[in-house]
């Protein structure tokens, strides 16, 4: 143990660095390069992916199962996959973590932080596997799923563990306490613990089964608690191998891999809600639809952390190039088929135009450049498999294809997109559909998947206006702005601040709206429906675990 401990000291104090400074850190290079991860992690990731296809996930160390369950299919194909992993019931899985609460939690916070970051080393190892079962489970394109599932969900791993491991050790564990009183001081030995919570639950999604589900797991596994972590019954396997990595980690250093476990739905029964209504389970970390989102917030005596659906906004006022800002804005809405949270839905426009270069440009001219460079990005065939993917969900699909907007006017009409090497995958160009401002009802809601909303605005003001007032009473996780003024700068970043959003300005490169930057971005705020919690800031940790204190007088 104290090996590992010194091995990894390095990672984690230049991981805290990175928390302070804010500026770009990334232990794990995001390039799929062979120069980096070898001249076969490629071909034998996919091999080792190939080889799962209709057969048992016979990794994981937590006992008999009950049963053998799988339900993911890929959007690639549109055939199961033929996975299956092993049941336990939602009573069996919380009293395995009971019963390793005790030695998990007595070790120095050091050493989990080792312990967890070793387990990432052993992810890295297996990125190219979690990449392709990342594509065939959710139908994100392979440079997403690799880099997603991959490089940046372990930084974002990381992060979680620096911070849980920075503010255990924020405070000393003993001190002697002396308070002068004239003639003598009064002395006392004073230690204090940092004590965790306890059983803790991790509820992941279809569409970023690592990426989101590894902050809240990290950040309760190194504050002490042991973790249950449960899947998308449609996006297991990505989130498998990682917990088949901190199992073998545990396993190998002689603590019970059930610190650990995966628990996954069974074909006729559903476990979330029972395993986030049994009263030893006390944290819970959420990502998903907000009605789901909006109960386990509702659960007494729990600590939840969770991140739900925002309706995120985009307010053009003026720039510099049009052709850029609708080039990068084609791209945030396409990128993985709008399957992101962060991705942009409603875009808001003055019925007067914009200013271009300090000229103006009517509504019109504006709305039809933002509609070509959609579809001209849809019908690219080297591009566009690459940057649309798959969509997960049928009912995604649907949703695109139904979706009618009393008194709207259709703008662009959705379509396929051709996948040379899938001719089966599940694809769906967006559509654009423009609707007035006086209905606010109609764009006041998330309408996941490849849709985008054109709201016609009497003018800047009130496009601002629209953006914050959705934030704050339905939520956002993402903004876009483009003003060259400063004054309509400053008031987007203040309206926008207090609606809990943050807002990304004048995007017109390789940095997209969708995307946030561990070590750097936040990611959600807390500040609005959108989610209470936040990827990765101090409170993040912090509530996972108690301070409590001893003392007495001092010999």
């Amino acid at each position: 143990m104290t090996e590992t401990t010194q091995k990894h000291q390095a990672t984690l104090e230049a991981a805290v660095q990175a928390l302070h400074g804010r500026t770009f850190y990334a232990a794990f290079p995001e390039n799929p390069s062979p120069d980096i991860y070898g001249a076969d992690a490629d071909a034998q990731g996919r091999a080792a992916f190939e080889a799962r296809r209709s057969q048992p996930f016979a990794e994981l160390q937590q006992g008999e199962p009950e049963a053998w369950v799988g339900q993911e299919e890929s959007p690639y194909e549109q055939a199961p996959l033929g996975i299956t992993y092993p049941f336990y019931s939602p009573e069996t899985l919380v009293r395995n973590a009971q019963e390793v609460f005790g030695e998990w939690r007595k070790l120095k916070p050091a050493q989990r932080a080792a312990l967890l970051t070793e387990s990432l080393e052993g992810m890295r190892q297996r990125f190219f596997e979690i990449a392709y079962a990342t594509m065939h489970t959710t139908g994100q394109a392979y440079m997403m799923s690799f880099q997603a599932s991959g490089p940046h969900a372990a930084d974002r791993a990381l992060e979680a563990i620096a911070a849980g491991y920075e503010e255990q050790t924020r405070f000393p564990e003993e001190t002697r306490w002396e308070k002068p009183m004239g003639k003598y001081n009064l002395s006392l030995h004073k230690t204090w613990r940092a004590v965790p919570k306890g059983v803790a639950l991790v509820i992941g999604c279809s569409t970023f089964p690592t990426w989101n589900t590894v902050p809240g797991m990290y950040a309760s596994l190194v504050t002490g608690n042991p973790v249950i972590v449960k899947p998308h019954p449609k996006a297991v396997l990505p989130i498998a191998i990682v917990v088949a990595e901190v199992q073998r980690v545990l396993a190998e250093h002689g603590l019970d891999p059930r610190i650990c476990q995966l628990a996954v739905d069974a074909d006729d029964r559903l476990i979330a809600k029972d395993l986030a209504e049994n009263p030893a389970v006390k944290l819970i970390d959420y990502t998903g639809g907000s009605q789901f989102g909006d109960y386990i917030e509702s659960l007494k005596g729990k600590t939840v952390f969770t991140e739900k659906t925002g309706v995120n906004s985009i307010i053009l006022d003026s720039c510099d190039d049009l052709d850029k800002v609708v080039q990068n804005l084609a791209f945030s809405v396409s990128l993985y088929s709008g399957q992101m949270c962060t991705a942009p839905q409603n875009f808001f426009i003055p019925e007067g135009g914009i200013t271009v270069a300090g000229q103006p440009v009517p509504y019109e001219e504006v709305v039809q450049k933002l509609a070509q460079a959609v579809q001209g990005l849809a019908q690219n065939p080297k591009a566009a498999p690459h940057v649309f993917g798959a969509i997960q969900n049928p009912a995604t699909q649907e949703r695109v294809q139904q979706l009618a907007l009393d008194g709207g006017r259709s703008i662009l009409a959705h379509g396929t997109v051709e996948n040379p090497t899938f001719k089966n995958a599940r694809t769906c160009s967006p559509s654009i559909h423009e609707i007035d401002s006086s209905k606010v009802e109609q764009f006041s809601q998330e309408l996941f998947g490849p849709i985008m909303l054109v709201i016609k605005t009497k003018d800047t003001q009130e496009s601002i206006r629209l953006a914050a007032q959705l934030a704050r009473e339905h939520g956002a996780i993402s903004c876009g702005a483009y003003t060259t003024n400063p004054d309509i700068k400053e008031q987007i970043m203040d309206e926008m601040s207090l609606a809990g959003t943050p807002v990304s300005f004048n995007l017109t490169g390789g940095i997209y709206v969708n995307q946030n930057a561990g070590f750097s971005d936040f990611h959600v705020t807390g500040g609005n429906p959108a989610g209470n919690a936040s990827f990765t800031n101090p409170e993040f940790v912090i509530k996972r675990f108690t301070w409590v204190g001893f003392r007495e007088p001092v010999a």
